[in-house]
């Protein structure tokens, strides 16, 4: 220190009363004091705001215990069971058949053709059912069926459901329909975020969720896989749209997917619409809730579907093939893996996988020649990295296909990926993401204009032989917290169909993830119109400020609740 320094700063500790050794001792306790004055205060308005908002909390009243009832089984002889039985034998050498639902128009569609055909039963599970012009469409062919005398079952997780409420007030009151809510929420409306906020008393229950989705027409025919009902996952939204996969089934499993149906139906973490209804609403007259029912409906409803006449893979529509009295299927057969509904209920394990994920690894585990997964959500873990690793040491090649940030709907769950990316890499699994410009550009997934295309498919390729398709991530949320649904499919056409996909984009719809030259850093490689291939350094979509808000987020989300 300079002598006009060392002056400066005894002048400076004498216009503070203090002396020049303990001028910064005590000017430091004095900002410490003024930090815990301003913790203190952050901390009083905290407990006054959650005092608050506490007094708010409405509790759930004692649940009713609902009548049981059960997949019906003398449902051969309906249409949907003649066209199932001949499509099957159509489709020889296998207990079941099986058609991949790739496109989002025709997956919506599908599902409207099956409720239009039904004669005898509906039921339908959904973790999301939204207020949209898909909602819509799908609650007025729910409405059709039942005023044809087919029973509808209609079941949906509850976190969602808060905008819904008046509309499935409205359902509930037509004959034949009876509408569940899983693990409900004590405050019933409002959003999402809303709800869980007055719910905090019960956060360890309400942060569990129904995950699964599944619809199943007079027991003959199933749809199952990743897509929730929503425009976004039926390419019908305007600025973002799902790239998700659906598998339409007859036979033998759809039996096993309706006992699962059942198990949801008449657990006890389901409630009875109609126990969430206040006194007013239980008083008004069914006709006047169906009444405003049908006003709700038109007030969001939208065109009909525009359904392609064939989809990527060359294959009619369901509606089509419904009316020439044939499915086209590929024969083979499949194992249902669904968790129990009180999951929910259990003390969270991360060092322990429910029964869909277990399964799931299972075949994952026993590859022996490839291993593709897909997957939106993808939180590998210690552990998922140990299995990448015996994979690599067994001569099995891994592929992974997920979200880049630029398209991933949940940056958060990216950024927790994102640390595992360098060591995947180092092991020397492939490692793609999809470029939300780059999957416009190919159209192999679908024709999304101006809206942002975002991989939501959950699907795992074994061995071009067995296929994994349904509601589980490959996350800890889907491990420990939500309830989840999963079909292994034992069927190598299908299984090459579905990963013939990826191979006709070529991953141009996709970055190739390489280490660089300094084994650490990661680099994105992608294709140009010309056919070379570019490298980027920097992480494609990422700003500062986007790095930082999620640098905040992680700390207060861990990676377990992701």
């Amino acid at each position: 220190m300079t002598p006009a320094a060392a002056r400066g700063d005894k002048a400076h500790c004498r216009r503070l009363n203090l002396s020049p050794r303990t001028g910064r001792r005590k000017g430091a306790e004095s900002a410490q004091r003024s930090m815990r004055v301003r913790i203190e205060a952050m901390s009083r308005w905290f407990t006054a705001f959650f005092v608050l908002l506490l007094s708010a909390c409405t509790t759930l009243p004692p649940r009713v215990q609902q009548p049981a009832s059960s997949a019906l089984a003398d449902t051969g002889g309906t249409p949907l069971g003649r066209i199932a039985a001949a499509s099957l034998a159509e489709a020889a050498g296998g207990e079941s058949g099986f058609r991949l639902l790739p496109s989002g128009e025709m997956a919506f569609d599908a599902r409207l053709a099956l409720a239009e055909a039904a004669t005898r039963s509906i039921d339908a599970q959904y973790y999301h059912v939204h207020a949209d012009t898909a909602g819509a469409a799908f609650l007025s062919a729910l409405r059709d069926a039942a005023l044809r005398g087919v029973r509808v079952r209609l079941l949906v997780d509850d976190y969602y459901a808060g905008d819904l409420y008046l509309v499935l007030r409205g359902l509930a009151a037509f004959p034949n329909v009876e509408v569940r809510l899983f693990n409900p929420l004590p405050e019933r409306f409002g959003t999402p975020i809303r709800r869980m906020l007055l719910s905090l008393h019960e956060f360890s229950r309400v942060n569990r969720r129904m995950h699964n989705k599944l619809f199943v027409a007079d027991n003959q025919v199933a749809v199952y896989g990743g897509r929730n009902l929503a425009d976004e996952y039926f390419t019908r939204h305007g600025q973002a749209n799902f790239i998700d996969l659906d598998v339409l089934s007859t036979g033998a499993v759809v039996r096993d997917l309706s006992a699962s149906f059942d198990r949801y139906w008449n657990s006890e973490q389901v409630w009875a619409l109609e126990q969430r209804l206040h006194a007013l609403e239980r008083a008004m007259k069914p006709a006047e809730r169906r009444a405003d029912f049908d006003v709700r409906l038109a007030e969001i409803a939208g065109p009909p579907p525009n359904v392609p006449p064939k989809d990527y893979l060359g294959q009619s529509t369901v509606r089509a093939q419904i009316a020439q009295g044939r499915l086209q299927l590929l024969p083979g057969s499949a194992r249902v893996h669904d968790d129990p509904p009180d999951k929910v209920l259990q003390p969270p394990d991360p060092n322990k996988a429910s029964p869909a994920m277990r399964a799931k690894l299972d075949v994952i585990a026993a590859a022996r020649e490839e291993v593709v997964i897909v997957n939106p959500y993808f939180l590998p873990g210690p552990v998922g990295l140990r299995m990448m690793g015996e994979a690599q040491k067994r001569g099995t090649r891994v592929l992974i296909v997920t979200n880049s940030l630029g398209s991933t709907d949940e940056p958060l769950v990216y950024r927790a990926y994102s640390r595992y990316r360098a060591d995947m890499l180092r092991l020397g699994v492939q490692v793609y993401e999809f470029g939300p410009e780059l999957v416009r550009r190919s159209k192999t997934f679908g024709v999304f204009g101006k809206s942002t295309p975002r991989l939501h498919a959950k699907v795992a390729g074994v061995d071009r032989r067995w296929m994994v398709v349904g509601s589980v991530n490959l996350d800890l949320r889907s491990a420990t917290l939500n309830t989840e649904l999963g079909v292994t499919i034992d069927c190598a056409a299908l299984t090459q169909q579905a990963l013939g996909l990826l191979r006709a984009d070529a991953f141009g719809s996709m970055y190739r993830l390489q280490l660089g030259e300094d084994g650490h850093t990661v680099e994105w490689h992608v294709r140009d119109d010309s056919g070379q291939t570019q490298v980027r350094r920097e992480e494609p979509h990422a700003s500062l400020w986007l790095d930082f808000v999620l640098w905040l987020q992680s700390l207060l989300v861990s990676e377990d609740a992701l």
